[in-house]
């Protein structure tokens, strides 16, 4: 248990999907964590599964679904540069070249790190971001998802701490 947070919860598993607006654009969603501020309620997060779509095979063109899940809003897909982002997936296919097939690529960023890290994130504020964006497809594409951790609770100096830090990180 990381130090000044208390658990008050089992191990939840939460659930999330976005799909594009219209192909090739990028969209957020933003998912409601019901964290109580009055209480320094915090969510831990143990692990996160990103599962962006499968790109669509065009003869001739490189295709790409990029998908990440960060802590902030944010303009456009996250990389684990960021340090609001938690996790990030994306799936490609290079067919530049090819006039009648491509090959596929799928890169994860690590979503569940080795069993020895004792959470990878903590979410102070209410909601998590959700982000997706394809590129050479004719159609929307989108993610599906799950987060996996347990509420806590934090004493002042900490949930202070970790919602300043979340907040001017944005």
């Amino acid at each position: 248990m990381p130090k000044g947070l208390k658990q008050t919860s089992s191990v939840v598993p939460i659930g999330f999907s976005v799909d594009e607006t219209a192909a090739n654009t990028f969209t957020q969603a933003s998912v409601d964590l019901n964290l109580s501020p009055l209480d320094n309620e915090v969510f831990v997060v143990l692990a996160i599964n990103l599962d962006p779509f499968t790109p669509e095979g065009i003869a001739g063109v490189n295709t790409f679904v990029e998908s990440s899940l960060t802590t902030t809003s944010q303009t456009r897909v996250a990389n684990l540069s960021n340090s609001n982002c938690l996790a990030s997936a994306n799936n490609v296919i290079k067919a530049a070249g090819f006039l009648d097939s491509g090959v596929a690529f799928q890169s994860l960023g690590a979503e569940t790190p080795p069993a020895t890290l004792e959470y990878i994130g903590i979410i102070a504020t209410n909601d998590f971001f959700i982000q997706v964006q394809g590129g050479g497809n004719t159609g929307p594409r989108g993610m599906d998802g799950k987060l996996y951790g347990y509420r806590a609770r934090a004493d002042a100096a900490v949930y202070a701490s970790l919602v300043q830090s979340e907040v001017l990180s944005a």
